[in-house]
């Protein structure tokens, strides 16, 4: 009998874990108080694989940026309402991150927040299998240049999952995420930022249940120039409240957000193999939804065979724009008032701008084709921009019949793009 029950107790640890019985997973405790910036970063030094760092209830106030490279740590507060990381005493050469995360997997970061960093507040490069849960990243002076450029900064990396989050007052992006594969933004917000959400030269991304307002731009499909990652594709904006993103730009002059227009909703930019659906895009005074190629930014970019400027494969269908377009600020949000001789800009722009190399009598093939369609009353301008003659300032006016307000030549349908996997995440 006692052999048998030593053998289910046996057989039971199996079950737990494939090297026997289950260890504890060990926690390491900070609390609040002096010397806060050496007992934190010591303990990232000496983590190791499973094991969880712990900020305790307070605000910790830290010199230098806090740096993790080991794999499997989870990195987490008592909530982002009651622990609070603030790095406004950050000094010159202690790094510009609040945190900066270097580990090649398995990171999970949650329940805190990171206040005042002198540069990003949370930058993770290169980590397969990185979660935000429950963060919240700020600039307690409120939206200003010289804030950080990003709030929540994944970059090169795979499995990206970013969750009830919150980010304000970034001088780019909220919530960015660059060249990057397989991404998740869910149940977010992001307000008072030059960019709320952005995806950047990424491949598979969903992007949903999120609120972008307040921001210049709510939310961002990229796709630039001159980065290792050359294309972005496969991106789903769907389920999103878009709201009212008229805040002044305040991004620093030579940043590429610098030319995104005050109030616009959603823009993609350069990208491919877009579905934008069933969101609610409300009051955006510029622009509720553009469709551009980089090639309408006028800014120089070295030719790469990698790297493709157009607008290819969008779907955009079944969304609710209300209100917008009555006070459009920047350079495109004017040029397409002129162009369409009203005061208001339509709900739904197209700059026009094809790859001649891939068009038949002057438009995409159906594998390549822009469909828009079920938006309600949105109305809809095709810019048709390599036609125009832009060269006079004062004579804009003998351009109006070169643009298009027919919709019909887009209506129809494209593929569903697929769900995003990650594993272990429902």
């Amino acid at each position: 009998m006692q052999t048998s029950c030593s053998r289910l107790v046996w057989l039971a640890c199996l079950l737990v874990t494939a090297s026997g019985c289950a260890k504890a997973v060990k926690v390491t405790k900070i609390a609040a108080g002096d010397d806060a910036q050496k007992r934190g970063q010591t303990a990232m030094i000496n983590a190791k694989p499973g094991e969880v760092i712990e900020f305790g209830e307070g605000k910790f106030t830290f010199n230098s940026t806090l740096s993790l490279d080991v794999s499997d740590v989870t990195i987490r507060g008592q909530g982002s309402d009651k622990t609070v990381l603030a790095f406004d005493q950050q000094g010159q050469g202690t790094g510009g991150e609040g945190i900066l995360v270097t580990s090649k997997e398995k990171v999970t970061i949650e329940g805190l927040a990171v206040e005042d960093a002198k540069g990003d507040a949370i930058k993770v490069n290169g980590c397969d299998g990185i979660v935000f849960r429950d963060v919240r990243t700020s600039w307690t002076g409120g939206p200003k240049e010289t804030n950080g450029g990003y709030g929540l900064y994944p970059v090169l990396c795979k499995n990206v999952l970013i969750e009830k989050c919150v980010a304000r007052d970034a001088s780019d992006a909220g919530i960015y995420v660059g060249q990057s594969e397989n991404i998740i933004v869910r149940h977010c917000t992001a307000e008072h930022n030059v960019a709320g959400i952005e995806i950047e030269n990424s491949i598979n991304a969903d992007v949903y249940e999120n609120t972008a307002t307040g921001n210049t731009g709510g939310i961002l499909v990229f796709s630039l120039p001159d980065l290792k990652v050359k294309v972005g594709r496969h991106c789903r904006v769907y389920n999103n409240q878009i709201i009212a993103n008229n805040h002044d730009n305040f991004a620093p002059k030579g940043n590429t957000v610098a030319n995104v227009p005050a109030g616009t909703g959603i823009m993609i930019l350069a990208n491919r193999d877009v579905e934008i659906f069933d969101n609610k895009i409300e009051n955006n005074q510029s622009i509720g939804l553009s469709i551009c190629s980089f090639i309408i930014t006028q800014r120089r970019y070295q030719q790469d065979e990698g790297y493709d400027p157009y607008c290819e494969s969008i779907f955009v269908h079944d969304n609710q724009f209300v209100g917008g377009g009555e006070k459009p600020s920047g350079v495109l949000p004017k040029l397409v008032s002129t162009l369409a001789a009203s005061p208001k800009v339509p709900a739904i722009v197209y700059d026009g701008i094809v790859d001649e190399k891939k068009a038949v009598d002057g438009a995409l093939p159906e594998k390549l084709a822009i469909r828009i369609r079920d938006n309600g009353d949105a109305d809809f301008i095709n810019l048709n921009f390599p036609k125009l003659d832009l060269s006079n300032a004062f004579a804009l006016d003998k351009e109006r019949d070169k643009v298009s307000r027919d919709l019909k030549p887009f209506e129809g349908e494209r593929p569903k793009l697929s769900p995003v996997t990650i594993a272990g995440v429902k």
